[in-house]
C-alpha cells in the first residue's frame, strides 16, 4: 500500500476530484468507494470524510469542480462557424473525463437518483450551452442571417437535446455528434427563412 502524500488544499481537492472521476468511469457509482477514492489519490480516508459526508457528496463537488466551462460566445464572423463553435465545445465536455463520469451516471441510476447529479450537469453545460446558442442566433438575426422570430427556447434546446438523446440511447460515440452534421442538417435549416 502506497504511503499517503503530504499535500494540502487544492492540490489534494484536484487529486481527490480526479480519482472519484476516474472511479466512476471505470467502475461505475455503486462501486465507487470513499477508500476506493482515497487510495487512488494516495490519501487518508480521514482527508475524504472531513469534506464530504457522503460519495454523492464528493461527486456532486467534482462534477462542479471539474466540467469544463462553455466559455463566452464564439464570434468566427459567421453564424455557421459559431454555431459550430460551441456545438463542438459542448461534444468537448460530454466526452470530457467529468463527461464521461456524468455519462456512467445517466447509464447506472434511475432518473430520481441521478437528478442531483444531473442539476450540475444543467447548471454547468446544458444551460450555459443554450444561452450561447441563443446568442448566436440572435446576432445571426441582427445580420439577416436567421429569419425573425426563430430564437425560441425549444430551438435553443434542440442541440444538447439531440446531443444527449444520441449519448443515451444510442450508444454515445462521438462520432455520431459531428458539430457540421449537426449545424448543418438540423440547426440552420430550423432557423433560416
Amino acid at each position: 500500500m502506497p504511503v499517503p502524500l503530504r499535500r494540502r488544499g487544492e492540490a489534494l481537492e484536484s487529486a481527490i476530484f480526479e480519482a472519484t472521476l476516474q472511479q466512476l468511469t471505470t467502475d461505475g457509482y455503486a462501486r465507487l468507494t470513499m477508500e476506493g477514492v482515497a487510495a487512488a489519490a494516495q490519501t487518508g480516508k480521514a482527508a475524504l470524510y472531513r469534506r464530504w459526508s457522503s460519495k454523492e457528496e464528493l461527486v456532486k463537488d467534482a462534477l462542479r469542480a471539474c466540467l469544463p466551462p462553455v466559455g463566452p460566445a464564439p464570434d468566427t464572423g459567421s453564424l455557421r462557424g459559431d454555431l459550430i463553435e460551441v456545438v463542438t465545445r459542448l461534444r468537448t465536455a460530454m466526452f470530457s473525463e467529468p463527461g464521461a463520469a456524468v455519462r456512467a451516471i445517466m447509464g447506472e441510476l434511475d432518473q430520481r437518483r441521478a437528478h442531483v447529479f444531473l442539476e450540475i450537469v444543467l447548471a454547468r453545460v446544458v444551460e450555459p450551452t443554450t444561452r450561447l446558442i441563443a446568442e448566436v442566433l440572435s446576432r445571426g438575426t441582427a445580420r439577416g442571417e436567421v429569419r425573425p422570430g426563430a430564437v425560441t427556447p425549444l430551438v435553443t434546446d434542440v442541440v444538447p437535446a439531440l446531443m444527449l438523446y444520441r449519448i443515451k440511447m444510442c450508444g454515445g460515440e462521438s462520432a455520431q455528434l459531428d458539430p457540421d452534421a449537426i449545424v448543418d442538417e438540423v440547426l440552420l435549416p430550423l432557423v433560416r427563412g
